[in-house]
């Protein structure tokens, strides 16, 4: 049985203006995600700004995220690490707490071997039970998960499932499935979640369900049920909006886009800084064309 099927949002981490968790506000959101929808939660991933949190701080917040969706939908924790002995015990405390997969980033800076990955991968997935989904991001990390490697990875070490492939190349994802069709496969990139479905994928872990929750789970659905000419007209209207919450370093516009919006997930960590003015406007017409802003 797969970890989820459809919209899985890479949830955002609200602060206050003085840097702190908005656990309130936090509440707020994921509240808002599973009342519209969301078929899965990702707490403390890229877009949470995972990579500023100190541990405790990360395990504090796959904490609360787990107890406040309380078993309603499925909560995937980011615990990966460029240092396998950190992800071995991010993974193990957020096993603990009852998430119910595991999501592991490639080990970014380091630039290890294919060889490494399938070290590093498999010593997190022999210290936890449950399942875990691959993230394969080149662009931040700087090292590939080829598909060779993650079918040798599914095939063999019982728990790792799946990835999140954010390559951007369709040509990776069609020689994944073709190699390892048992692999789950999730779209990293919202611009291209239905050909990716289209290729066996079974859904996306989207930026864009931050600020349009129904719609993605709505366009994922319509490609689940059949209906392939609607989820692909969506995925075709939605593409200003992507690209406009792309146009800088996610998560800087998804931030920006939640507060026009009025959800108060406040401000960035550095060294993430507020959006430069034109592409703001450029997000602001966007949102407005989209019909999230007036």
């Amino acid at each position: 049985m797969s970890v989820f099927k459809g919209a899985g949002v890479a949830i955002v981490t609200p602060f206050k203006d003085n840097g702190d968790i908005n656990y309130e506000k936090f509440a707020e959101i994921i509240e808002d995600q599973v009342t519209n929808g969301t078929d899965a939660i990702v707490v403390m991933g890229t877009t949470g700004e995972a990579a500023t949190l100190t541990e405790d701080e990360h395990l504090a917040a796959i904490k609360f995220c787990v107890e406040k969706v309380n078993h309603r939908i499925p909560v995937i924790a980011g615990t990966g690490s460029n240092c396998t002995r950190t992800a071995v015990y991010l993974s193990q405390e957020a096993e603990k707490v009852g998430v119910d997969a595991l999501l592991q980033v490639t080990p970014y800076y380091n630039k290890t071997t294919q060889a490494g990955l399938i070290e590093h991968f498999t010593d997190v997935a022999n210290a936890v039970k449950i399942p875990i989904i691959l993230y394969s991001i080149k662009s931040r990390t700087g090292v590939n998960i080829e598909p060779e490697t993650l079918a040798y990875l599914v095939k063999n070490v019982p728990n790792i499932v799946g990835v999140k492939e954010a390559s951007g190349s369709l040509s990776q994802v069609a020689k994944i499935l073709s190699i390892c069709p048992e692999c789950e496969v999730y779209s990293g990139d919202d611009d291209i979640t239905i050909p990716i479905m289209s290729l066996g994928g079974l859904g996306v872990i989207s930026v864009v369900s931050n600020v349009a929750p129904r719609y993605v789970h709505d366009m994922c659905a319509s490609y689940l049920n059949g209906d392939v000419k609607t989820a692909a007209k969506m995925q075709l209207e939605e593409e200003e909006l992507v690209s406009a919450l792309f146009c800088e370093t996610n998560p800087i516009p998804v931030k920006h886009a939640m507060n026009l919006m009025g959800m108060e997930v406040g401000p960035l960590r550095k060294p993430l800084v507020p959006m430069q003015d034109n592409n703001l406007v450029r997000l602001k017409n966007a949102m407005k064309n989209f019909g999230l802003l007036k």
